[in-house]
């Protein structure tokens, strides 16, 4: 008679379906394939990143039990933090600037944290939310999680996604696409794959005011381009994560076609996705329709829309920021 083991929510961080995404894949010709990263305990590919550096921390002897986690995020990887967290005995503090969705704010705070909002502000600026978080790491003795510059967040897609998705497509991924919020999932799945096989391409989707298109296209972070509703991507300088990773291409997105995408994927496949999910697939299509049929694509659905209801998915805010939700998704083809 076989033993049955249980296990508590952190052990249900990954190991997420790969989704064929319909329409897209027959439009390009192409196997255009999402990770369905909304499926995690938390809801989202931070999940990965918060246990990833909280074990890492455990292992090196930074928390300990009762201790306290301070992070500046934009709102997934304190949800994570918070979840992992309590489900392995600490409090967490999170840092968020005011201008993200009030669903997550709310979230964060039923889930039990400490939630402080900061007027948004570039990093350079000492009022910046992840500023503001390693100061108040520094005075109280909190372990700050320094997901943009921790490099257990790339570790942990390096350990878990990558290697799942080589597995899920039989190693038949041609194609990772991913936007920049910290650069963990790029890099470390990118990293992984290419140990599998050097001709999978790495792939940037970026959307406008970020800097990581002009990164990694013109080697510097100047571009200033634009600007972006997506929540959670968009990087203006090079983090640790990122530092010695090559990525073969890097697309410019906007936001209109990430709408389409989500919306059509809402109405046709019964997706309901955040707006980072759409500027990856965005970038997915870009990359099937300059590379040409049969290649096998992947990008991550970050998170539900769940979190985006006030903004995303309320007609009125979407006309005042001039996104129409009813452009057929065939508009995004080039």
């Amino acid at each position: 008679m076989s033993i049955q083991s249980y296990y508590g929510i952190e052990k249900y961080v990954g190991n997420t379906p790969l989704i064929r995404l319909r329409r897209l894949s027959e439009l390009t010709g192409c196997e255009i394939l999402g990770k369905a990263e909304f499926m995690n305990p938390g809801g989202s590919v931070k999940d990965r990143a918060a246990l990833g550096i909280i074990t890492d921390a455990e292992a090196k002897g930074l928390l300990n039990p009762g201790a306290t986690i301070v992070e500046g995020t934009a709102g997934n990887t304190g949800i994570g933090l918070a979840v992992i967290g309590h489900a392995k005995g600490y409090r967490t503090v999170i840092v968020i600037p005011e201008t993200q969705s009030p669903e997550k704010i709310n979230l964060l705070r039923t889930l039990g944290a400490e939630v402080i909002t900061v007027p948004e502000k570039p990093y350079s600026d000492p009022g910046n939310y992840n500023r503001v978080a390693q100061r108040l790491a520094e005075e109280k003795g909190w372990f700050w999680a320094n997901q943009f510059d921790n490099v257990a967040n790339r570790q942990a897609h390096y350990r878990t996604t990558g290697p799942e998705i080589w597995k899920q497509t039989t190693g038949e991924v041609t194609a990772f696409v991913s936007a920049v919020g910290t650069g963990g999932t790029l890099a470390g799945t990118a990293l992984f794959l290419k140990t599998r096989n050097p001709k999978i391409a790495a792939v940037c989707a970026d959307p406008y005011g970020a800097a990581m298109w002009s990164w990694f296209t013109n080697g510097n972070t100047d571009t200033k381009d634009g600007d972006s509703f997506a929540e959670g991507i968009g990087q203006s300088r090079v983090t640790k994560n990122l530092e010695g990773i090559e990525i073969d291409l890097a697309y410019r997105i906007a936001d209109q076609p990430a709408v389409t995408i989500i919306y059509q994927l809402l109405q046709q496949e019964g997706l309901f996705l955040g707006l980072s999910s759409g500027i990856n697939l965005a970038g997915a299509v870009q990359f099937a329709q300059e590379r040409g049929p049969g290649q096998t694509i992947v990008t991550l659905l970050c998170d539900s829309g769940l979190k985006y209801q006030s903004k995303l998915f309320n007609p009125t805010w979407l006309k005042e920021h001039h996104l129409d939700p009813n452009l057929p998704v065939e508009s995004i083809l080039q």
